[in-house]
C-alpha cells in the first residue's frame, strides 16, 4: 500500500461492504480492486483475524428493479448482518434508463435519490454502520433560500440521517455549509485537487508551474475559496472573473448574465487553469475562455470537478476549433457519455484510488484527515514534475548539441 496508508493495523469496525448503485459499477468495482490488492499485502495484522476481512470481493449484490408503472423496489441478495456499508451513489448519471408504460425513461436525480433510499431500506437496519458516498451532492446547488422556495438539500440529508446513515461524504459541494442541517452526524466534503494537478501536469508534461508562466482563473465569485487553495499550494497569483446580471427578468430559475468582468494581473503569455466545481450549460466558461484569448492567454485549461454538459457538445467543439482552449479535465465521480470520453479536449481525473483510500481507512475507524489535507503530497508531486522538466530540458540541449 502507498506510504503513509500502511498503518492499519487495528480492527476493522465490521466486515466490509461495497454497494455501487446503478450507473456506478464501474467505480465501484475499481474502488473494490484497490481495497482487494492491499489487503492481499497487509494479510499478516490482527485485522486478518475478523471475519470477512480478506474476501475476494467486497461487492454486495444489489438490484432495484421497476414494474411497468414506473414503481420500484429495492432487493439485497446477500447478507449484510453486521457489515460496515458504503453505498457509492452517482445521482447525476443519465445515461442509465428504466421501462415505465413501455418507454425507455432516463433515471433522473430524484429517481437515483429514491433508489438510494430504497437500498438503505432494504439494510433494514442490519449493517452495523451505514456510510453513503454521494459523488456529487444531490440538490446542492439548491443549497440556501433567497426567496420563499424549498430547501432540497438540506430536507435529503437530513432524510438519510433519519434513515440510519452515519456518514455521508461527497466532493467539492457547491456549497459545504448545508452540512449545518446535519451538525450532529458526519458529513465530508473531499476536494480533488491533489489528482487535478496529477492529471494536470501527466496530460501537459511540458507545463512550467510558477509565476511566470502560469494563473489560476476564478471564474466567478463562488469559486474563489477552491481556486484561492489553488493559487496557494501551487504559489501562482490569482484572477476572477464576476457576473453582472440583469436582476430585472428571470430566465430558467436565475436572472441571466449580462457580462463577465475580469479583475487580476495580466495573462499575456502565461497558461491558465479556471477552476471551478461544475460545467453545466457551458455558456459562462466559453464566454470566460474567449475573453482570456482576447487577453493573449497562451493555453487555456478548464477544470471542473464535475462535467455536466447539459446542453450537448457542440459549443465546446467550436470553440476548441476556434483555439479558446486547450483541454477540459473532470474526474470519473459522475457519468461520461461515450462522446464526451472520445473528444480530443477532455482527459479524465481519474478518483477510484481515492475513494479506496477513504473506504479502506473508514472501515478501520481510523483519521482520515491526512489524506483530506493533500499539500504535502501536492509539494512532492510539483518536486517530481520539477525534475522532470529540468531531465526533459537537459536531454533536448545534449541532443541539440550533438546535431
Amino acid at each position: 500500500m502507498a506510504d503513509g496508508y500502511d498503518n492499519l493495523y487495528t480492527m476493522p469496525v465490521g466486515a466490509l461492504g461495497i454497494i455501487g448503485m446503478r450507473g456506478c459499477e464501474q467505480l465501484a468495482a475499481s474502488v473494490d480492486n484497490y481495497i482487494h490488492g492491499w489487503r492481499r499485502e497487509m494479510a499478516s495484522g490482527p485485522q486478518s483475524l475478523s471475519n470477512g476481512y480478506l474476501r475476494d470481493s467486497y461487492l454486495i449484490d444489489t438490484h432495484c428493479p421497476r414494474f411497468g408503472s414506473g414503481e420500484a423496489k429495492a432487493l439485497i441478495t446477500e447478507t449484510i448482518r453486521g457489515y460496515d456499508l458504503y453505498i457509492i451513489c452517482d445521482v447525476f448519471n443519465h445515461g442509465v434508463t428504466y421501462r415505465m408504460y413501455d418507454q425507455d425513461v432516463p433515471m433522473s436525480p430524484d429517481d437515483h435519490f429514491q433508489d438510494l433510499k430504497r437500498i438503505i431500506g432494504a439494510a433494514a437496519g442490519k449493517a452495523r454502520r451505514i456510510t453513503v458516498i454521494m459523488t456529487m451532492l444531490y440538490e446542492g446547488r439548491q443549497h440556501r433560500r433567497s426567496a420563499r422556495e424549498s430547501l432540497d438539500c438540506a430536507v435529503a440529508l437530513q432524510e438519510l440521517v433519519r434513515m440510519g446513515v452515519e456518514n455521508i461524504i461527497t466532493f467539492d459541494a457547491h456549497d459545504p455549509r448545508v452540512q449545518n442541517a446535519i451538525p450532529l452526524s458526519g458529513f465530508e466534503n473531499v476536494q480533488p485537487t491533489y489528482q487535478f494537478i496529477k492529471a494536470l501536469v501527466r496530460t501537459i508534461p511540458d507545463i512550467v508551474i510558477d509565476r511566470d508562466h502560469m494563473m489560476i482563473i476564478s471564474p466567478d465569485e463562488g469559486a474563489m475559496s477552491r481556486c484561492i487553495y489553488y493559487s496557494s499550494v501551487l504559489n501562482l497569483d490569482l484572477g476572477m472573473f464576476y457576473k453582472r446580471r440583469d436582476y430585472s427578468r428571470i430566465v430558467n430559475g436565475k436572472n441571466p448574465i449580462v457580462a463577465h468582468m475580469f479583475l487580476g494581473d495580466n495573462v499575456e503569455g502565461k497558461d491558465v487553469v479556471i477552476v471551478d466545481d461544475m460545467v453545466s450549460s457551458g455558456d459562462s466558461i466559453l464566454d470566460i475562455t474567449a475573453q482570456l484569448k482576447a487577453r493573449k492567454a497562451r493555453r487555456i485549461f478548464i477544470c471542473p470537478t464535475f462535467g455536466l454538459f447539459c446542453e450537448g457538445l457542440q459549443r465546446f467543439d467550436e470553440a476548441y476549433s476556434a483555439g479558446l482552449f486547450d483541454g477540459v479535465f473532470t474526474t470519473n465521480l459522475i457519468y461520461r457519455s461515450p462522446e464526451l470520453l472520445s473528444r480530443p479536449w477532455y482527459h479524465e481525473v481519474d478518483m477510484s484510488k481515492y475513494i479506496a483510500y477513504i473506504v479502506n481507512i473508514l472501515n478501520h475507524d481510523t483519521s482520515i484527515s491526512h489524506i483530506l489535507n493533500p499539500s504535502q503530497r501536492i509539494a512532492q508531486l510539483l518536486e517530481r514534475h520539477e525534475l522532470d522538466l529540468l531531465r526533459r530540458e537537459k536531454q533536448a540541449h545534449s541532443e541539440s548539441s550533438a546535431q
